[in-house]
Order: structure tokens, then sequence, then C-alpha cells
């Protein structure tokens, strides 16, 4: 078993953070997206996507996308549970992951992707070349902005984001905060406590190094 990640990308982060939470220990190779080594002939024949995290499995079947790498990781090893316990609570966890990303970690790629210079032809990642467009880089930005008010909000109501119970949709919360303190200069305010609260707390988890 192999994971392909890259320090510096947002969505490895959350394979990688899942993994130390499960206590999993996963052999794992760096790629350089900014040399491209993912659109390599040798990385696309893994992932014809060219994207990271992928995984490798011993039989070399390769599974791309944090969500379905988190998904196998959950069944190969049950404990501690991160996508739930029981059909509602495994709902509920996808369902807040699924906003979370939505809401948030995909309004901070947009507001990022299409205004940076690096990105110019990659406003969306994958093989196929997509324009930037001004515009989405500030629809973005605004996004991200809601984002972090319903957050905040919901926070309030729950000690984490799904819930009583730490879980992946906190894991794609966090890496979406971290993500937009550097890729739009965008942090939580000040007046919003209960991220900050939160925040606090998940990254004193040793997985929050990952």
């Amino acid at each position: 078993m192999l994971l392909y990640t890259c320090k510096t990308a947002p969505s490895p982060r959350r394979a990688r953070m899942f993994i130390a939470e499960k206590g999993i220990e996963v052999p794992m190779q760096e790629i350089d997206l900014r040399s491209g080594e993912h659109f390599s002939d040798d990385f696309r024949r893994k992932n014809p996507y060219a994207t990271v995290p992928t995984l490798e499995l011993d039989d070399g079947t390769c599974i791309s996308e944090s969500d379905a790498i988190c998904t196998y990781f959950e069944a190969l090893q049950p404990e501690p549970a991160l996508m739930g316990t029981d059909p509602k609570s495994r709902a509920l966890v996808s369902m807040w992951n699924r906003r979370v990303e939505f809401d948030g970690y995909l309004a901070v790629a947009e507001g990022f992707r299409n205004k940076v210079s690096a990105f110019k032809d990659r406003a969306m990642p994958g093989k196929h070349p997509v324009p930037q467009v001004e515009a989405l880089a500030d629809r973005g930005a605004q996004r991200y902005r809601d984002f972090l008010e319903d957050l905040d909000q919901r926070l309030g109501e729950s000690e984490f984001v799904a819930g009583d119970s730490f879980s992946l949709a906190d894991i794609t919360a966090f890496v979406t905060v971290e993500f937009a303190k550097g890729a739009l200069k965008i942090e939580p305010g000040a007046d919003q406590a209960n991220i900050a609260r939160w925040h606090a707390a998940v990254s004193s988890r040793p997985s929050a190094q990952a």
C-alpha cells in the first residue's frame, strides 16, 4: 500500500489526518505538483485524472479522491469511528461533510485557482485545461466568508461539526480553514468565538500535524 500525497496541497491533508486518527501506518510518496509530476505518464497510469491523494493498494488498484480513501480506511479499521457508528450518525457525518466541502472547501478552491497565476488554464484540478475567470475568484472569497458565518453558528450548537464526536466533517472543515488562511488570506473573525474554540481543540490533536 502506498499513498501519493503532497505536503502543500489541502486535499491530501484530509486523507493524512484521517489515517493519523486511525493510527494506521501507511507509506507515503511525495508528488511534486509544482513541477507537474502528477501529469507524468507514470502517475497518470495510476490516476488518469492526475490528482492527489491517490492510494495504491497492494494488488495495484488505485483509489483517488480523499473521501473515497477515507471510506476505504473506515471500512478497513472501523475504530475509532470517524464516519458515524449507526445509520443516523453516518448520515449526519455525510451531510455535514458534504456541506463543508461544497460551501467551504470548494469556495476556497474557486477563489484561489481563479486568481493565482500559477493556475493559469488550471482553474479546475484534473487533466483538462480550464481558463481562469476573475469573477469566480471574487465569488469564491465571498462564498467562503458566508461559510464562516454558517460554521460559527453550527459550532455554537454542537461541540463538533457533525455532533458530539470528532469526525471526517471536522477534518474537512479544519483543512478548509487552514487552506483559506494561505490561499485567500482570510481567517475567521474575532467575533467568531465558536470557530476559535473548535479550531483550538482540533489543532491540539496529533493528527493536525499530518
